[in-house]
């Protein structure tokens, strides 16, 4: 079997339960709301057995995922995360009573279809035998602008624009999660590469590029769930998982091409048809908010 259909069935198992772990972490920040008295500031919801239940479950999704990553290229994997917002609007429709219109059963029509189609025309994963091959494409004056802008972005909406603007849009702690999950996912993908590896009989736990990986993804992870859970709390999931799922998408895919230089694809025609396959995807993602 090749490694990218491996990587495709752990990224659709890992979708389906991190979509469910939407909707049980937003009722856990509604019962710490009730309970605690959580508004959006501060950790009250740790209080809450039903938001550590949520968290379980989204390890749980991300742990399938962060395999995936290590079988299958980025820009395979992270488009099959429309099936997370499919799952968390269909469930949020019975648990959260969040309406779900003809435009939002389209909408899941069309994240299914372009899903299947993105799988059966995605590139294949390019060929890595060491960790540090990553670590020297990390370093390419490219990905290292890249990761400075993401860097000074997200400052600045942690420091300047979230404290006063947060609560008016969603897209303000989104931003963030986008920001900092484009660079998380990017060392992830290292890492799992790094034990696929050495599971494979090269150790690569002897070369310090794959603590730096691991080390960053942990970084990155915390903050992206800190602000995760903000908008969670804030907004309605039918409006937050789309939104995330766009930008979050948007993000990794610009920072696996900027790493990767490029898609590892043939021709320009393949290329393109990929990325119509995104747009379709997110449009229907939009119709299911």
């Amino acid at each position: 079997m090749r490694d990218e259909y491996i990587g495709v069935g752990l990224a659709v198992f890992g979708s389906f339960i991190i979509g469910s772990s939407y909707v049980i972490t937003k009722m856990g920040l509604g019962d710490a709301s009730e309970r605690h008295g959580f508004k959006g500031d501060g950790y009250e919801y740790v209080k809450s057995p039903m938001w550590w239940g949520g968290m379980i479950t989204l390890v749980v999704g991300e742990i399938f995922n962060f395999a995936a990553y290590a079988f299958a290229p980025a820009v395979l994997v992270t488009p099959l995360g429309a099936l997370s917002v499919l799952t968390a609007t269909v469930l949020g429709a019975y648990f959260l009573k969040e309406r779900l219109g003809h435009l939002g059963k389209l909408g899941c029509v069309l994240c299914v279809v372009k899903s299947v189609l993105i799988v059966a025309n995605a590139p294949a994963e390019r060929d890595i035998q060491t960790v540090d091959e990553i670590l020297e494409l990390a370093v390419q004056p490219g990905f290292l602008l890249f990761c400075l802008l993401t860097t000074i972005f997200t400052l600045i909406m942690i420091y300047l624009i979230c404290p006063q603007h947060g609560t008016s849009n969603p897209l303000h702690y989104l931003s963030v999660c986008a920001a900092t999950g484009a660079i998380s996912v990017m060392a992830l993908k290292s890492f799992g590469i790094a034990l696929k590896l050495t599971f494979a009989g090269s150790n690569q736990f002897t070369r310090p590029s794959t603590y730096l990986f691991a080390a960053v993804a942990v970084f990155c992870i915390a903050v992206q769930m800190k602000y995760f859970n903000k908008a969670l709390n804030t907004f309605p999931q039918s409006v937050v998982s789309p939104i995330y799922y766009v930008t979050f998408t948007t993000g990794v895919l610009t920072a696996s091409f900027v790493l990767f230089q490029g898609f590892n694809m043939t021709s320009v025609i393949e290329t393109t048809r990929l990325l119509c396959g995104f747009m379709i995807i997110f449009c229907g993602v939009y119709m299911l908010n």
